[in-house]
């Protein structure tokens, strides 16, 4: 069964300089219903004014994707990492032991729009680590391209859970399809546009939970008259 966690429900959180919306609960916003999705843990929509930004601060035991939708975003740590994260580009912190690190808007002049995502990792008291890649549009278009992975294949970064991260950037008229292997479990972000999952609509925020691979393939097709991006996650 599908199950829709609509964008409208999420979580807000809304200073002078962020606007965010949480998928789960998350900081101030807090409901036992929605705790996260097997390892995954944090979907987090943000929005950060020009210059603004998230000052050093620390996590540990927490595989932390980044992946920026418009703008760009700047990225230092205490690992010595510098580096600054532009759409269609996936940058991976694995916290681990600990790490401090702070998140800007790399820009004076337009707001940055990123996905904070957090997923348990397997194992606690891991070394900190740090990675950074860039999948072309063209690798993404009408089909899910994998960015992330446990095994890190097809030059994807590797998180350490057996955890699968796609993206696709699906064009009008056009499908892209993911098929799920068996007890598998799926959770879908849209994070542009209009679509259709499995025939049911969704818009820009929505989410769609499969668990069990018991609806078989994954199907998205777009509704509106611009591309429409999706994130999905395949979760043990």
């Amino acid at each position: 069964m599908m199950t829709i966690r609509p964008a409208a429900d999420r979580g807000p959180t809304e200073t002078g300089w962020l606007s965010s919306r949480h998928t789960f609960s998350f900081g101030h916003y807090h409901d036992p219903r929605h705790m996260g999705f097997r390892a995954l843990r944090v979907i987090n929509d943000d929005r950060v004014i020009p210059g603004a930004g998230f000052p050093r601060h620390g996590h540990r035991d927490m595989e932390i994707v980044s992946y920026v939708l418009d703008g760009a975003l700047e990225h230092k740590d205490s690992m010595g990492n510098g580096a600054v994260v532009r759409p269609g580009e996936v940058q991976l912190m694995s916290a681990g032991t600990g790490v401090l690190h702070s998140e800007y808007n790399h820009s004076d002049a337009e707001p940055v729009h990123f996905l904070q995502i957090w997923i348990q990792p397997e194992r606690t008291g891991l070394s900190p680590r740090y990675e950074q890649r860039a999948f072309p549009r063209a690798e993404r278009l009408n089909r899910f391209r994998l960015v992330a992975s446990r095994d890190g294949r097809d030059g994807s970064v590797t998180i350490r859970q057996d955890a699968d991260l796609h993206v696709a950037v699906v064009e009008r008229d056009r499908t892209a399809v993911h098929r799920p292997a068996a007890g598998r479990h799926v959770w879908l972000h849209v994070a542009r546009g209009l679509v259709t999952v499995n025939g049911v609509a969704l818009r820009e925020g929505d989410g769609a939970a499969f668990t069990d691979g018991d609806e078989g393939p994954v199907e998205i097709a777009v509704t509106g008259t611009s591309d429409a991006e999706v994130l999905l996650f395949d979760l043990a």
